[in-house]
Formats: C-alpha cells, sequence, structure tokens
C-alpha cells in the first residue's frame, strides 16, 4: 500500500514526477505510472494502487479535467475519502469537484520550502496517518508515516459515526417515516459538524432491518462509532431511546431515554446531537451549534407531515405523488416559512406536470421552489427544486449552472441535484459530465430508477458497450423491483422497455410497451420513452406513432431536448421523424412573441 497515489493526464507527466520525486523526498511512498496513461483502459494495477492509497493527489490541468480516467480515479478517491485535489495550471474543474477546497499550486516548480507546497504536504501527512493502519508489533522494515517514534499508531485526525436506522417501535408499520424522519435529521445534524465525520443516510440506511455487530459495521464504513435506537409514537407523546457505541470493543459510549410531547422532538434532536458531540469529547464551533440548534420549522404537526409526504418520496411511487402535493400543500399553509415543504412540494408537481397530470405546471413548481428559497436560502433542496422546473420548463433558454453549484455549495450530496445535472450534462452532450453525477445519485439512493435509466444513454454515447450493458441490466433489475410492487408505474415501465431494448430482447420490449400504454395511454412522458426505446430498436415507423400524438403540445424545453437526446439518433434522418421535428418547431416559432 503506497501512502499517496498520483493521478494525472499523460500531457502532465513531468509535473507528476516533479511532485513523486518531492513526495518521496518527503518520506512518503508514491505510486505513479507513465506508461498507462493512453486511457485505452483501466489497468487493473492501477485500481488496486488507487483503492489501497491513503491519499490520492489529483492533478487538476487542462488536460486531466478531460481526461475520463482522471475524473475516474478523482471519484473514486473522493466516495473512498482519500481525494486531495491540487490545481497544476489555471482551469475550470469538473462542476462535481469545485466544491472540493483544491490547493493551488499552479505556480509551483519544485521548490520544498514554498509555503503552498508545506501546506499540501501537511494536508497529505494528516490524511495518510488518519488512514494508516496499525503496524504488528515486532514488524521489521523502518516506521510509516502513520507511526510516532514509539511505533504506536495515532488515533484517526477524528472520530466517525454511522447513525443505525432508529427502530420504530410504535406498533404501526405505517409510522416507519417518523422514525427514519428522526434518524436522516440526527445524520443531517451531526453532519455539520466539522470534527466529526458521518456516514451518508445511503450507508446508514443500507443496515435497516439487518443485524450487524458494531465491529463489521466499522470496518466496512470506516468509522469508530455506532449510534442506536429506538423511536415509539403514540398519539402526542414520542419516546426515543438512543446508545452511543465504541464500535470495535462493542462498548457502550453514551445512552439515553427521552420521554416527551411531540412538541419536543426538536428538543429531543438537539440534545441527542449535542450529547454526542459531549460523548466523542468534540469542540463544536459557535456556527455549528447554531446549525444544529437552527430548525426547519417549529410546527410539530407541520413536521410530522412533511416527514409522511418525504417517506411517501423515498419510496418512488407514483400514485403517491398527488398524495404529497396535498400534504405539502397542508405543510406550508400550517408553516408559509418551512422551505423543505416548498421544496418537496415543487419537486412532486415537476413530474406530474411532466407526465401531463391535469391541474399541475411547470409554473406551479417554479413558484413553490422559489417560496422554498424565499423562507431559507441555505436549504439545498429549494435550489435543487428550481433548477429542476428551469430543466423541464425552459431548457436551452436559461442557465441552470449557477443554481445547480449553490444547491450543491449546500449539501454536496443532494440527490435531486445530482439528478438534474446529469440530465443537463446530458443535455449538452457532455457525457463523461453526465456519468459523475447519474452515478453519484444512484450512489446516493440505489432504488431510484431515474438515474439508473439516464446513465445507460451517457455510457452509450460514449460507445463503452461492457458499461452499457451493464448499467442496462442494473436499470433492468430496479425496474422490476418497483413494478411487481407498483405494476403501473410508468416511469419504471418507460426505463424497463429501453434496457429489455438495449439487452437484445426485442420481443419483450415490444410485449411491455403495448401493456405500458394499456395503464396510462394519456401519459405523455410514457410515450415518450417508449418511442426512445423503439428508436434503439431501430423502429422509427413505431417510435413517430408514439411520439407524434402529443409532439404538438410540446414545450420549447421537451423539444430542445428532444433535439439533443442521442437516444433518438438512430432515427434521426428518418423522413417522418423529420417532418414531426419540423411541425413542431414551426408551431413553437409561430407561438413565440414578435418584437416591434
Amino acid at each position: 500500500m503506497a501512502d499517496v497515489f498520483i493521478s494525472y493526464a499523460r500531457e502532465d507527466a513531468e509535473t507528476a514526477r516533479r511532485y513523486a520525486e518531492a513526495f518521496q523526498a518527503g518520506g512518503f511512498s508514491v505510486w505513479w505510472d507513465d506508461a498507462l496513461r493512453s486511457g485505452e483502459a483501466f489497468d487493473e494495477s492501477i485500481e488496486r494502487a488507487l483503492r489501497a492509497a491513503r491519499a490520492v493527489v489529483v492533478l487538476w490541468s487542462t488536460h486531466s479535467v478531460s481526461s475520463r480516467w482522471v475524473r475516474a480515479e478523482a471519484t473514486l478517491a473522493d466516495r473512498n475519502r482519500t481525494l486531495v485535489p491540487v490545481m497544476i495550471e489555471q482551469c475550470q474543474r469538473p462542476i462535481i469537484f469545485e466544491l472540493t477546497h483544491t490547493a493551488n499550486l499552479s505556480h509551483w516548480q519544485g521548490d520544498a520550502t514554498d509555503k503552498a507546497w508545506q501546506g499540501l504536504v501537511a494536508d497529505v501527512r494528516r490524511l495518510v496517518e488518519s488512514q494508516a493502519a496499525p503496524r504488528e508489533s515486532g514488524s521489521a522494515g523502518p516506521a510509516p508515516a502513520s507511526t510516532t517514534t514509539t511505533g504506536r499508531a495515532q488515533p484517526p485526525s477524528r472520530p466517525g459515526i454511522l447513525i443505525l436506522p432508529f427502530v420504530n417501535m410504535s406498533g404501526d408499520p405505517e409510522q416507519e417515516y417518523f422514525s427514519d424522519g428522526v434518524t436522516e435529521d440526527i445524520i443531517t445534524d451531526l453532519g455539520r459538524v466539522s470534527a466529526l465525520s458521518v456516514a451518508s443516510r445511503n450507508a446508514s440506511f443500507s443496515y435497516k432491518g439487518k443485524t450487524v455487530a458494531p465491529a463489521q459495521i466499522a470496518r466496512a464504513s470506516k468509522v469508530t462509532h455506532v449510534l442506536e435506537g429506538s423511536v415509539r409514537k403514540s398519539g402526542n407523546r414520542v419516546r426515543i431511546t438512543a446508545q452511543l457505541l465504541e464500535a470495535s470493543t462493542d462498548t457502550q459510549v453514551w445512552a439515553e431515554r427521552y420521554d416527551r410531547w411531540l412538541d419536543d422532538i426538536f428538543a429531543i434532536q438537539d440534545d441527542i446531537s449535542k450529547a454526542i458531540v459531549a460523548a466523542l469529547k468534540l469542540k463544536l464551533l459557535p456556527a455549528e451549534r447554531a446549525a444544529i440548534e437552527q430548525r426547519s420549522t417549529t410546527n410539530s404537526e407541520a413536521y410530522e407531515l412533511f416527514l409522511m409526504a418525504r417517506g411517501f418520496q423515498r419510496k418512488g411511487s407514483e400514485r403517491l405523488k398527488p398524495v404529497i402535493v396535498r400534504i405539502c400543500r397542508r405543510v406550508v399553509e400550517l408553516d408559509p416559512g418551512f422551505a423543505r415543504g416548498w421544496a418537496l412540494m415543487s419537486l412532486a408537481e415537476a413530474e406530474l406536470s411532466q407526465r401531463g397530470v391535469e391541474g399541475y405546471s411547470v409554473a406551479a413548481a417554479r413558484a413553490s421552489a422559489e417560496r422554498a428559497i424565499a423562507a431559507d436560502p441555505n436549504v439545498a433542496e429549494g435550489h435543487a427544486a428550481l433548477a429542476e422546473s428551469m430543466v423541464r420548463g425552459l431548457l436551452g433558454m436559461e442557465p441552470v449552472d449557477e443554481v445547480l453549484r449553490t444547491a450543491l455549495s449546500l449539501d454536496r450530496d443532494c440527490f435531486e441535484a445530482h439528478a438534474v445535472a446529469g440530465a443537463v450534462a446530458i443535455g449538452r452532450r457532455d457525457y463523461e459530465e453526465a456519468i459523475a453525477h447519474l452515478e453519484r445519485a444512484i450512489e446516493l439512493d440505489p432504488d431510484a430508477y431515474w438515474p439508473a435509466g439516464m446513465v445507460v444513454q451517457a455510457y452509450e454515447a460514449r460507445g463503452e458497450e461492457q458499461a452499457t450493458k451493464a448499467a442496462e441490466r442494473r436499470s433492468l433489475a430496479i425496474c422490476e423491483n418497483i413494478l411487481a410492487d407498483e405494476p403501473d408505474h410508468t416511469g419504471a415501465l418507460g426505463f424497463l422497455v429501453a434496457a429489455l431494448a438495449g439487452l437484445g430482447q426485442a420481443e419483450r420490449a415490444r410485449e411491455w410497451t403495448k401493456r405500458a400504454l394499456l395503464f396510462d395511454p394519456a401519459n405523455a412522458r410514457l410515450h415518450y420513452n417508449l418511442g426512445c426505446a423503439m428508436a434503439k430498436l431501430e423502429d422509427a415507423d413505431t417510435a413517430v406513432d408514439l411520439i407524434d400524438p402529443w409532439v404538438d403540445k410540446v414545450s420549447h424545453g421537451w423539444l430542445m431536448w428532444m433535439k439533443t437526446d442521442n437516444s433518438l439518433d438512430p432515427i434521426r434522418e428518418h423522413p417522418r421523424f423529420i417532418a414531426m421535428m419540423a411541425r413542431a418547431a414551426r408551431r413553437i416559432a409561430e407561438a413565440q412573441p414578435t418584437s416591434g
């Protein structure tokens, strides 16, 4: 295992050599290779070294930002929390990495006394020391960078915690949304503490309903502590128990039981977060304390209803989208300043409008998103919802990048922001960027069908046959799971047919197309997605037959999407498709206001 892995573009090999030699002179072991930068294959030896390295130094330049392999290496390092990005020349990094603090050494020519270089070395050393495992006593060889003069490994630079989903003890399975919501909010609160590393929601909820030893969780998630608890809600009373365990020894560090009125739910969450900080002997900065104490709402009824709506949203059910809107309307009626309530309503409204459900519009979705931002501009979901409504309504006419950048700066793990950013990148045919965002969205929510289906066409556009097939099989499995519970889920139906078509199961794809149209014959989005699947089979006539009935109603944004959507490339030169697109373009042009 090397201390440092250097990721770079082949054009920057000499600069990479300078960094490698300087790190080695500083006592680090370094893995780098100037013979495997061709981009022809992600060599297994590179991947092994990348995963094993304690720090991954990515050298950003105009060449490396365009390298799919450097981006892949940076993405994997970011997920493994080993990323140390460095700017070796002025360039615009991929948006997904613009939010990560990056050392600027564009001026550096190898001077070991340079303060910027020394700062980088200090950052790398801290990361290496926190990643290093203790050596067995009596082992031969020089002491690694992680040891002191006594030979004992230093403890991690900051503790890590995984919050297991709190168990619903209410005796009512329908109350699961409440215990899940409490868990998520504690994850969010503790994630604001800079001295503490907190496992993601997805990592935490992967253990839901499972019995796993804390030591096993620690090894899998690289955490030092585990928080577990339960929630019992009965009427207007709530009982929450929680205990903090030192993972490697399964030793209780702290435990408490809270019996309160439901109105005290926010105080309970504050108490739990602060108790964990105290138990771990962490220093809580004033801004962090204020952030923990700040709540999206102080109305307990609005909060409970929001958790219910968010629980429905997590399930991904199409049938529940109108219910989510109705619940959120009540939420913001109870508390007009509840930003997350407005944002959740906006996201549901945007999807319903795209499906062509009567009574819902992109304009309403946008208005709700703007209310969310006005209520609290620091809530990432509000900006993500605004980006969603912008993409749905006026793709190509409004700059959405800044809105997405704001959302991701507020929450780099905002699922909705990554999903929208992926769609925007596909619309621009920037498939590397699309893959980075969509794969991140999939990592954040592995059960979400939409990013899993969309990323297929990004891999396909790049000509990556193996990756395309793997993504199609993943999409098919996700959609089949959804359809087992909700057979008329039109979003899953559309992507299922596309996956079948891509995997060569043409007859099955056609059969599912007929079935899907029986479920929801007036769904514009379904018609379009099925048309794209038929285009993949190069069946232009069936594709046009599916899309043509509603093309005279598409918005300017949707038409712009159709012009660039690579799913339609196989039939783009067909006379019927050309005529259909020309007719839609004329209609929209005639509808545009004239000047003068």
